[in-house]
């Protein structure tokens, strides 16, 4: 049955949607713009919202393929675009699997067991990690210039000494996994050890599959973290075939050289790695970043 509403009731809903649609139009108005300067030749920033010309010479360019124009030049790929997507790829992925192979279980070990210093020791992870990174720059390049002369493949230049900087940010997902697993009760483990199961056991086959969303979660943060980190992996990495995309992509905008339809090209092409785990891993990620606040 239609719903009858009043004409004050009538403005307010049209008015809502309008807004709601100003909204939407103003959000993707920075991706329709990212599109629109990467389809059109040259590599300008202003010009109308629709090209009058499409040209693709700077997908194939950060795709790593020449382009030849009408006067046969051949214009080569500027930077190893797919080669620093692959390092960031590489870097983020390492380092969120140790983040989270840190922080399960270590969450595990704050919320179930008690111990001297625990709640010492959470405190004392929520303070550090309310200073930003920057302020480390100088000890993180001593350490691992340090660390490079006993173990190479740990030093300056690598992406392993890189990803073992990110997980130094593990403490903020101690937090919210620790929360999660409060939620759940102890009696579900404390069954299992009734049956014979031991303490790792009931850890791996019942907690851990019941906080599949926080995981996810931790997995997610932790990775996109990785992928659009500059300072730490401004100072770490030197080699142009071994920075990572957020590093290299300065190189579109350095030395008075503004490549704005090469970066734009650039920028929509990172997207899709992030874009595809978003959409492979949405079901757990509002489970996951709700349920670890709910206390019962």
């Amino acid at each position: 049955m239609a719903m009858v509403m009043t004409s004050s009731q009538r403005w307010r809903v049209l008015a809502l949607h309008a807004f709601l649609i100003a909204f939407v139009v103003i959000s993707l108005l920075p991706l329709v713009m990212i599109v629109s300067i990467s389809l059109r030749p040259g590599n300008f920033a202003g010009g109308s919202l629709i090209p009058k010309e499409i040209s693709f010479e700077h997908w194939r360019l950060a795709l790593g393929l020449s382009v030849v124009d009408a006067q046969g030049n051949v214009t080569p790929p500027p930077f190893p675009v797919l080669q620093w997507i692959f390092n960031s790829l590489k870097v983020a992925i390492i380092s969120a699997a140790v983040c989270l192979a840190l922080s399960v279980t270590s969450a595990y070990a704050f919320a179930r067991l008690r111990f001297a210093g625990r709640e010492g020791t959470l405190t004392a992870m929520l303070l550090l990690q309310m200073f930003p990174s920057v302020l480390a720059l100088v000890a993180i390049y001593a350490i691992f210039d340090r660390l490079g002369d006993w173990v190479p493949w740990l030093g300056l230049n690598s992406h392993w000494s890189l990803a073992l900087a990110y997980t130094g940010a593990v403490a903020q997902h101690i937090w919210l996994v620790k929360g999660y697993f409060e939620s759940i009760p102890p009696d579900l483990e404390e069954a299992a050890a009734v049956d014979g199961a031991s303490r790792w056991q009931s850890f791996v086959m019942v907690l851990l599959p019941l906080a599949k969303p926080v995981l996810a979660v931790v997995f997610v943060l932790a990775f996109l973290g990785a992928m659009i980190e500059y300072p730490v992996a401004s100072v770490l990495l030197h080699d142009e075939q071994q920075l990572t995309l957020a590093v290299g992509s300065r190189l579109f905008l350095f030395n008075q050289r503004y490549l704005w339809g090469d970066f734009a090209a650039t920028a929509l092409l990172a997207g899709l790695p992030l874009t595809l785990m978003f959409l492979l891993m949405q079901r757990w990620l509002v489970a996951g970043l709700t349920a670890g606040g709910v206390k019962e």
